[in-house]
């Protein structure tokens, strides 16, 4: 993304074993242990792979087994592991775009738009983070990769990533044409110049085709060397509320409806105005809940300050749902999720 060659030191620690090896059954085992799913959802460090002690600030990313999903962490001076998933790529992205958008010629930067889509599972932090700092539009689509993509291509630049770290930033090509002649015409100055070259070049090493670890790996090691910023500053760019997700056993699934972007429940008639009146007693509080679709539970989501706070959220809203929504089984208590 500039006019020098940078090259990054990586080493790969994802081999089985020799102990493993031995043991046809898990050495067979595709990223048993260590993939972004492992990472993201448990938020547990790869298995025997990180030194705890010697690997501190040191930059991680896990692949999932196929490489379309990615996610980055590193160990903290305190030797915390602190995750950087697909809201934290997206939001590093999106701010690396608007600040160069910003920077190009006035009849450039207000010809084009951009947008970052998530869904309702992204962090309340990441989508204030950028609403409101990166003044972006931030739509909300139903979980999965292609209701994301749907609504990114509708944006001269969508960017869209689910928390898992799937997804991939589009630009469209009438927009790629125009900084492209813009960017041989006259009296640009240095920095206009710059800031064309530069989202010209990350659109060309994006895979704009479908999510692609790889190319999301380059593309934040660019912007991280471009901007001279450490992992740690990364990870600071906003903190995340602290969230809690639970499910909770229905009778039928199907009495459980929901908007478009899944945010909000449109029947029961009654449970969406009691999950409101519930989010109302809690500083920085956000839940929805959904049917699964492939089982008779009903997933929810909730954050707030604190995770002591969310805990207490989510439980509030899955005794909600199974009170209001047919729930089967005993009622959950403090604890049972």
């Amino acid at each position: 993304l500039n006019e020098t060659h940078v090259y990054v030191d990586v080493s790969v620690r994802n081999s089985a074993t020799a102990e493993e090896m031995l043991n046809e059954s898990v050495a067979s085992k595709l990223n048993n242990g260590v993939g972004a799913e492992h990472v993201q959802k448990q938020q547990e460090l790869p298995k025997d792979t990180v030194d705890t002690m010697n690997d501190r600030m040191v930059r991680f990313a896990s692949f999932d087994g196929d490489a379309d999903r990615i996610v980055y962490f590193y160990i903290n001076e305190q030797g915390e592991m602190v995750l950087l998933d697909g809201d934290k790529i997206a939001s590093l992205l999106a701010g690396f775009i608007k600040q160069h958008f910003d920077l190009l010629p006035t009849d450039l930067k207000t010809k084009f738009t951009i947008g970052a889509v998530q869904t309702a599972y992204a962090n309340g932090a990441s989508m204030n983070y950028l609403k409101r700092d990166m003044n972006l539009e931030v739509p909300l689509a139903k979980t999965g990769v292609k209701y994301l993509h749907h609504i990114a291509v509708k944006f001269d630049v969508g960017i869209y990533f689910e928390a898992n770290g799937h997804g991939t930033v589009l630009f469209k090509p009438s927009l790629v044409s125009t900084l492209e002649n813009a960017a041989t015409s006259e009296g640009l100055t240095d920095m206009e110049s710059l800031a064309i070259k530069r989202i010209l070049a990350l659109s060309k090493l994006i895979n704009q085709a479908t999510g692609d670890a790889m190319a999301d790996a380059l593309a934040v090691e660019a912007i991280l060397h471009i901007e001279k910023m450490s992992i740690s500053d990364w990870s600071k760019i906003y903190t995340d509320l602290p969230s809690r997700q639970l499910k909770v056993k229905v009778k039928d699934r199907t009495a459980i409806k929901t908007i478009q972007d899944e945010s909000k429940t449109t029947a029961p008639a009654d449970l969406q105005p009691k999950i409101d009146e519930i989010v109302s007693d809690y500083e920085n509080g956000r839940a929805f809940v959904r049917p699964s679709g492939t089982e008779d539970v009903v997933r929810i989501y909730a954050e707030a300050t604190t995770q002591e706070l969310a805990d207490e959220l989510a439980l509030k809203i899955c005794q909600a749902a199974y009170d209001m929504a047919g729930g089967g089984g005993d009622r959950p208590l403090p604890g049972e999720n």
